[in-house]
């Protein structure tokens, strides 16, 4: 499609903040289409993103479990993990990327708080890998404002 999906919104929010809002009165109207036009920025880098985003953190998720499955000493949670890591995603839909990140990451919330609930140096070796997996996560996420 020409233009693609993020510059229709990229070029429709910057219309709406040019042109219909200083013609809105100051008040509820002018607050509530510059939220919907900077909505709309954000809307176009997802589309540009989204699904690397999802793709690669539900990939570095299985690579995390199959490093930690090793040190994993419950038995039922090692061996949801070792199949979680020989996973693998079914599409490049966004739903489906959706679908498994959220059960990757209650997985990732299990792992946590077994090592959390052990304690000791290996335990916490652990937890660093993890939090190290979910900074990354969160800065890939990170949205930048319009220009920035």
């Amino acid at each position: 499609m020409k233009p693609e999906v993020d510059q229709i919104l990229s070029i429709s929010a910057g219309q709406l903040l040019a042109t219909a809002v200083p013609l809105l009165p100051n008040n509820y109207a002018q607050g509530s289409t510059s939220v919907l036009a900077f909505m709309m920025f954000f809307c176009a880098q997802e589309y540009e993103r989204g699904a690397e985003i999802r793709a690669c953190e539900n990939s570095e998720m299985r690579e995390l479990f199959g490093e930690l499955s090793a040190n994993v000493t419950d038995r039922e949670l090692k061996e949801k993990i070792t199949t979680a890591a020989l996973s693998a995603d079914s599409s490049l839909l966004i739903s489906a990327l959706d679908k498994s990140n959220a059960d990757l990451r209650k997985l990732l919330i299990a792992l946590q708080v077994h090592f959390e609930e052990r304690g000791d140096a290996e335990a916490r070796a652990c937890e660093k890998r993890i939090w190290k997996v979910l900074k990354a996560s969160a800065e890939r996420r990170f949205l930048k404002p319009p220009g920035a």
